[in-house]
């Protein structure tokens, strides 16, 4: 009798948490902290490790959140109803700098807001799985946090999309020429 009451319940009790979980944001809170992009280019700003830090610090990512200080931005913002600044508003940081909503205790020292669209924006926090020990072995990574995406579209196009105010309807999203302006594998010879 319990677990045929049990289940109904647990059911229920995720529905209301579900519901009751913040719109704006892009994903489920995180399970692992973020240590911020300049703790990750410690490791990944090396030629061996195929210069990942800095291929992102040249990148329109680097730079989103500051796009949103912005006239324009805000313009935008204005333009689309919001009574907030860009750099101050949900819908505008949910993309533009994703762990905006992050609970401050999963945010370590090193993070910045200002960082934009960072390592961890698409790779998961990074706290459990920053030691080289479970880098060097991807399913320990994995199991603590490391996000690998095998379809980019699908994640990509969570930002890159129709709702976003600057999006072009009539350009259809070429993820595959995104991604060859922001690509960072690690060479082989370093695996």
């Amino acid at each position: 009798m319990l677990g045929k009451l049990l289940i109904p319940v647990l059911l229920l009790s995720s529905s209301l948490l579900l519901a009751a979980a913040d719109s704006t944001k892009t994903a489920e809170m995180p399970k692992h902290g973020f240590i911020g992009a300049t703790a990750c280019e410690m490791c990944h700003h090396t030629d061996k490790q195929g210069k990942q830090f800095e291929i992102w610090q040249n990148s329109k990512h680097a730079s989103a959140y500051k796009t949103l200080q912005t006239d324009e931005a805000n313009k935008i913002a204005k333009d689309k109803g919001f009574t907030t600044a860009a750099a101050e508003t949900p819908a505008c940081l949910k993309c533009h700098a994703p762990a905006y909503n992050v609970d401050k205790s999963m945010l370590g020292p090193k993070y910045k807001i200002e960082d934009g669209v960072q390592c961890e924006t698409c790779h998961g926090g990074g706290a459990d799985y920053k030691m080289l020990s479970i880098m060097k072995d991807s399913t320990k990574a994995i199991a603590n946090g490391l996000v690998i995406h095998a379809d980019l579209k699908t994640f990509c196009v969570t930002c890159h999309n129709s709702d976003n105010p600057t999006f072009k309807a009539d350009q259809a999203i070429d993820v595959n020429a995104m991604w060859d302006k922001i690509k960072h594998p690690v060479p082989q010879e370093a695996k």
